[in-house]
């Protein structure tokens, strides 16, 4: 799986606190420590099975990448001109211009080593550098005509614009861009029970449904269409009145 080598700190340190819990619970003396120690050890046992079982649900056996999804986000939709939107991480790009070649891409990539910080990130961009293509971008200054476009297109990406006034001005830039009847199809994990359930205190890097929210409507979005690719992704397609 992929994701699992831009994460895997997260695996290393779930497996060493096992261990170092496990060594505990057969050497710490005293009914309290112990059942610290095992504690621990479920714990560490518990997300480390969950995140690597729903990253392969999620990426490798779901219908992420065979984009069912995408056809019924789209349907009615004129697919004439689209902009795929990504954080420094591209693995999608190739298999939507195959899969959608009636459509022309343009791929924006919105990473800014200053802003995003997160080290998953950073080595998921050193193994999948952007194509030749992509056009670097601020996240609220794309390169881009206004009303030039009939979808945006951010997978699993915008995320990591951590604050709502950022996630806002993408927003505003999609409005920009799109001409009239166009669409925005975001696709996120959520902050939500499933996700922790999976993810444990990693779920906090996602957002709330609520917050993404007041993000697209700040920038005079609504929704016309939510469901779920998995439990633990969802879509959002979106609409300007």
């Amino acid at each position: 799986m992929t994701i699992s080598r831009f994460n895997w700190p997260f695996y290393v340190a779930a497996v060493a606190v096992s261990l170092a819990s496990l060594t505990g619970l057969f050497l710490l003396p005293g009914l309290a420590l112990k059942l610290v120690c095992g504690l621990a050890f479920t714990v560490a046992i518990y997300f480390f099975f969950s995140s690597l079982s729903v990253s392969y649900l999620v990426y490798d056996r779901s219908d992420l990448y065979r984009w069912g999804w995408l056809d019924r986000a789209l349907h009615g939709a004129n697919r004439r001109q689209a902009i795929s939107c990504h954080s420094g991480f591209d693995d999608a790009s190739a298999e939507l211009r195959e899969k959608f070649g009636e459509m022309q891409w343009q791929i924006l990539d919105h990473f800014n080593e200053e802003q995003m910080t997160e080290p998953s990130v950073r080595r998921a961009r050193a193994m999948f550098p952007p194509t030749p293509d992509t056009l670097s971008s601020r996240y609220d200054a794309w390169p881009v005509a206004a009303e030039s476009a009939n979808l945006v297109l951010g997978l699993l990406a915008i995320h990591e614009l951590r604050t709502e006034a950022e996630r806002s001005a993408w927003f505003k830039e999609s409005r920009r861009c799109l001409r009239k009847g166009g669409r925005v199809v975001l696709v996120e994990h959520v902050r939500d029970v499933a996700n922790f359930l999976a993810f444990g205190p990693g779920f906090l890097h996602f957002h709330s449904p609520a917050s993404w929210r007041r993000c697209w409507e700040c920038a005079g979005f609504r929704s016309v269409d939510e469901f779920c690719v998995t439990p633990f992704v969802r879509v959002f397609v979106l609409s300007a009145p």
